[in-house]
């Protein structure tokens, strides 16, 4: 408990702590129930992959290191071997769906639209206490919550409980992917890769021609987001070794071209499957039946939207 007293500890990186012990405890409890689930056709892998991530999600603060690194790994070992799998999911009715939106009909964003507003407030001034962007989202989280039961008395604790729980096992291990990637980003920064990348284009970019840089730094932008499935980690990487060196350093504006830099990066998102809250998880959801529908549909405005980008970059520097 001496981390939640800790005074030199931000109110935030404690409230963000008090979440992850809660979504650790959803994940155990996705793991136990797929354990005793006899229609899974992977109880015991399905639980191990459950049950470690959310010892790890929950206890992290506490772990040691190397403790954490073994658990991973241990808990990656049946999603490779996909030993992951979804038992029975007690999906809604027509019935049920049609006769709740008769009832609450468009009020039902209401409780969406508490997320978005509490990070917004969290992030300008954090309520006054110093809570982050994260932490408005949880906070909206639980508003929305007690909103719908407001809006509809058969939302009880256990619905939510079990909602949350068919989200998970539908999703399965493509719900590490995000974490997992933004790791990947400042493990990429520490390892020097940027220094690397800046060495490899030194030698195509004429020294001095701005123009160029840019057009190199956005498609580097969006092929290294594809890779790595995240804008956000990409640019960390593109920035040290191309953003800077070729196009920051002889004195373009670095607003304009980080804010334009990352919507590059947005553009190999929509093109990758390494995306996988965009571009995989609405395919397990939607049940589609093809694996990459939603990429396909996404190529072309990604190749007109770069081509923007990169003209908006070259003209406004």
């Amino acid at each position: 408990m001496s981390f939640f007293f800790d005074p030199q500890i931000a109110t935030s990186a404690k409230v963000m702590e008090i979440i992850y012990i809660f979504m650790g405890g959803m994940c155990v409890y996705t793991a136990f129930k797929n354990l005793k689930d006899k229609e899974n056709p992977a109880q015991v892998g399905t639980f191990i992959f459950w049950f470690l991530l959310g010892i790890v999600l929950a206890l992290g603060q506490w772990l040691p290191p190397l403790a954490s690194g073994v658990l991973v790994v241990l808990m990656c070992l049946p999603a490779v071997f996909k030993k992951v799998a979804k038992g029975q999911v007690a999906v809604p009715s027509d019935d049920e769906t049609r006769g709740n939106f008769e009832k609450i009909g468009m009020k039902i964003f209401i409780p969406t639209l508490c997320i978005g507003v509490f990070a917004i407030v969290c992030a300008i001034n954090g309520l006054g206490v110093g809570l982050s962007a994260l932490n408005g989202v949880a906070i909206g989280v639980v508003l929305a919550m007690l909103i719908l039961m407001l809006q509809n008395k058969t939302n009880t604790f256990k619905v939510f409980l079990s909602d949350s729980e068919r989200m998970l096992s539908t999703v399965g291990p493509l719900s590490m992917l995000p974490m997992l990637l933004a790791c990947l980003g400042a493990v990429f920064t520490q390892a020097g890769v940027g220094e690397v990348i800046a060495q490899v284009v030194g030698t195509i970019i004429p020294e001095g021609n701005v123009t160029i840089g840019i057009i190199v730094y956005a498609i580097g932008m969006m092929l290294f987001t594809m890779i790595m499935g995240n804008a956000f980690a990409a640019i960390t990487v593109m920035t040290v070794g191309i953003g800077y060196p070729f196009v920051l350093a002889y004195g373009a504006n670095p607003t304009v071209i980080g804010m334009l830099a990352l919507t590059c990066g947005y553009c190999g998102t929509l093109c990758t499957p390494m995306a996988a809250n965009f571009n995989t998880v609405p395919v397990a959801l939607l049940n589609m039946k093809k694996q990459f529908g939603v990429i396909q549909n996404q190529v072309l405005i990604a190749a007109i939207m770069i081509v923007i980008q990169i003209i908006m970059m070259i003209a406004m520097q």
